[in-house]
């Protein structure tokens, strides 16, 4: 990187069910005035910002954030389904990192409907055809949530090749309610037990209800800047960006006949591999992650993708409590996609900001102890994968 990338501020708003949830302009002035207090900025000192989300009509990020201030920036509009919110924040560290501006607003929102995802038209080729024909070639026709056949396919071809114990992705949903017990920003935080889990209704493949993650509205912001801006502006430097990567499919996606590598497991591990060899860290290094547990079947397989554990190992790293307090790597500390929620441009972001509290020793009752590391991954079918390691700066 030709200069350090700081997140001088974060900020969020409690994620909601989309019965409950304010209009996603709502949520996203709230979290980028929120960021921007956390940052001790004025929103006049945003050069650029790139606001993130799915569902929603053109120039959304200019609605929301009209409402903090009409200064006449850039402000580009991004998409890149669940991953949308790693993206704006990707953009936003490069406009840095490029010498092109010194500081940046990264927001992302989401207004979801309730129900499983689907495709808004129905005129026009969907950018899942080609994921469709290799799910179908591999596990027939369904009339599950396509999400759920993906996912849930991709849980069974791990379980095929290395078995799984019937309760061992359920331990995940467990894992996950515990965590977000302590985030009052997450919208699931009573306990379930593994009984539970595995009686509530069969979805696709090993997958039950409550092994997928809610439909979810939400917003959450960051604010980057460099550092040279940061010290003449009395801004925070104690976190920075250490090394960030954004991948696409690979033909293996598509001509591997593998239900993992169609979710992106293979983006996922090249990510990660261009963040470890930058950066110069390893996975041994990392205590805290936050990672894109849309189903408890992902979560599993990006134990392994990400290296924290080796290839056929993720049934014991679970057993073994290391994927929790107490462990060698506490995941998705916040709750994650499953009980923290989904709000699909904003997780990405949201991830950064549990993160930025872990590495400042905010995060409450959540706090990991002994941070100096996070490491935060973000997926999108269709596809993109990003991996972001940030560090504490003393």
């Amino acid at each position: 990187m030709s200069q350090r990338v700081h997140v001088a501020g974060v900020g969020m708003v409690p994620f909601a069910t989309p019965r409950t949830s304010e209009p996603y302009d709502v949520m996203g002035e709230k979290a980028t005035r929120a960021a921007l207090a956390d940052a001790g900025i004025d929103y006049e000192r945003v050069q650029q910002a790139y606001v993130g989300y799915v569902y929603g009509d053109s120039t959304c990020g200019q609605a929301a954030l009209y409402r903090v201030g009409q200064s006449g920036i850039p402000v580009i509009n991004v998409t890149n389904n669940c991953s949308t919110g790693s993206s704006a924040l990707f953009l936003a560290r490069q406009a840095i990192e490029s010498g092109a501006v010194d500081c940046v607003l990264a927001l992302g929102f989401e207004q979801m409907q309730r129900g499983a995802l689907g495709m808004g038209w129905q005129d026009r080729p969907s950018p899942f055809v080609r994921f469709d024909e290799v799910a179908q070639a591999i596990q027939g026709e369904s009339d599950a949530p396509f999400a759920a056949q993906y996912f849930g396919g991709a849980g069974a071809a791990y379980a095929a090749e290395y078995g799984l114990a019937d309760d061992t992705l359920a331990k995940i949903s467990v894992k996950a309610r515990a965590h977000a017990a302590n985030n009052p920003y997450a919208v699931f935080r009573d306990p379930v037990t593994v009984e539970q889990v595995l009686a509530s209704p069969q979805i696709f493949g090993p997958l039950t209800r409550l092994q997928c993650c809610p439909p979810t509205c939400g917003a959450a912001a960051a604010v980057l800047c460099g550092e040279d801006f940061a010290r003449e502006h009395g801004l925070r430097t104690d976190v920075a960006i250490k090394a960030q990567a954004m991948t696409t499919d690979t033909p293996s996606t598509f001509t591997d006949a593998d239900m993992r590598k169609v979710v992106g497991y293979d983006m996922t591990r090249a990510a990660a591999q261009q963040v470890y060899e930058r950066s110069g860290a390893s996975p041994e290094d990392i205590r805290v992650v936050e990672l894109h547990d849309c189903f408890t079947t992902n979560e599993l397989l990006c134990y392994e993708a990400l290296g924290l554990t080796p290839e056929g190992t993720a049934e014991k790293f679970i057993l073994d409590g290391d994927n929790t307090y107490g462990g060698r790597v506490v995941t998705n500390p916040s709750g994650g996609l499953l009980s923290k929620g989904h709000p699909l441009g904003a997780t990405g972001l949201a991830q950064c900001a549990e993160l930025v509290w872990q590495l400042r020793g905010q995060a409450d009752a959540r706090q990991v102890e002994n941070v100096n590391l996070a490491l935060q991954h973000n997926i999108g079918l269709g596809g993109a994968a990003v991996v972001t390691l940030y560090e504490k700066v003393s």
